[in-house]
């Protein structure tokens, strides 16, 4: 933005020290003046001898030197105020420098300020804790869209496939093509929406509101029942009442993908999930557990980028669009929580969601069972 040219820092830095000294010159001087004239007569004094100075001769002997004492010490002040300004506002020149350079797409660079801690290098030590945010965002960013990119075209190219190959045998089956379209189709929306859900959540455009995580819960094993049924898994909730501020849709968007995730990411036959909710001093914690098979620390911590289904996880009909966790993430962090996972003892996976609880209110009461089971066969 155009702003008309000023001062620069150093220069009013120096005129500040330089106005400073010659104020505390002249105060000093006058207190020093005032000093004499409480001790010297006004007018001339003979004594049996020489004649004693009276205030007149004090002022003309005196004001010389205070005039050249008051000079000195405005030339002293411009040249050591600017040497001081230029010292102490070095740091500000090199976060200057790298602030430029981030401007201009550089956001591998840092400054690295040295010495000992004061407030330049708080403001540089934060500064380069920004760009390194930035820069994995940035690159978090790219590989995001390249991901998208690349499975927004492959339902595309198979729709593209399926139509050229209709229009090369016009007597072919057009109800199993019609069928595979749909199903190609379906995908492409689901991923749109997912996509349209995590820019949502990333942007943090909704209203709050309380809402009780063990509900959403209980709702989002009630939906998602029939699939573990059709798969064999048994699915337990428990927990209490955990009050907490926030989008309820959003939230619920995340319960439903932990619980879907775990039932879809499960043993072939014969595997559980748990889900439980808890509070504690301030917050409110959803765990979501199921069985499945080994992974490592190092696996679980990237199935929350985006179109990352674990190692040797096969894509089915249930499998998603490969943005459940990344949406779960993004929506945790929206709602200043924090998202955690961990591999289980003997195969599976945890998800340990941490959400701010919302301050109770006066009259309001729920009883609620300590444990509740929902089996499914």
């Amino acid at each position: 933005m155009g702003r008309p040219p000023g001062l620069s820092v150093r220069l009013k830095l120096t005129l500040s020290y330089a106005g400073f000294l010659m104020l505390a010159g002249v105060l000093l001087l006058g207190i020093v003046w005032l000093f004499l004239l409480r001790y010297v007569p006004d007018g001339t004094i003979r004594v049996l001898g020489p004649v004693v100075p009276d205030r007149s001769d004090l002022l003309d002997a005196f004001a010389p030197k205070a005039a050249a004492a008051l000079a000195f010490l405005l030339a002293f002040g411009l040249v050591g105020g600017w040497i001081l300004a230029g010292l102490m506002l070095g740091p500000l020149s090199r976060i200057t420098d790298a602030t430029r350079k981030a401007a201009n797409g550089s956001l591998s660079h840092r400054i690295e300020m040295e010495g000992r801690q004061d407030e330049f290098r708080e403001l540089a030590d934060a500064f380069d804790t920004m760009l390194a945010r930035l820069e994995a965002q940035v690159a978090e960013q790219q590989r995001f869209a390249a991901n998208a990119s690349h499975e927004l075209r492959t339902p595309l190219a198979i729709t593209q496939t399926l139509l050229d190959v209709a229009r090369n045998d016009p007597n072919g089956d057009t109800s199993e093509l019609v069928d595979r379209l749909h199903a190609v189709n379906t995908r492409a929306i689901d991923l749109t929406e997912a996509l349209l859900l995590l820019s949502r959540a990333d942007r943090r455009s909704f209203a709050r509101e309380p809402v009780d995580l063990s509900v959403l819960a209980e709702e989002s094993t009630e939906t998602l029942l029939p699939l573990a049924e059709a798969r064999g898994v048994t699915i337990e909730t428990s927990g209490d009442m955990t009050p907490a501020i926030g989008s309820p849709a959003l939230l619920l968007q995340l319960t439903t993908n932990l619980v879907h995730n775990a039932i879809v990411h499960n043993l072939p036959d014969g595997g559980t999930v748990r889900v439980a909710t808890s509070n504690h001093a301030n917050t409110v914690v959803l765990t979501v557990e199921n069985t499945g098979e080994e992974l490592t620390p190092e696996v679980a911590a990237t199935l929350v980028e985006p179109f990352r289904r674990g190692t040797e996880r096969i894509r089915t009909d249930h499998a998603g669009v490969g943005l459940g966790l990344a949406i779960v993430k993004s929506i945790t962090e929206a709602h200043d929580g924090k998202l955690t996972l961990a591999p289980r003892a003997g195969g599976g996976l945890r998800v340990t969601v941490q959400l701010p609880a919302a301050r109770p209110r006066a009259g309001i009461t729920r009883e609620r069972a300590e444990s509740a089971t929902v089996t499914s066969t």
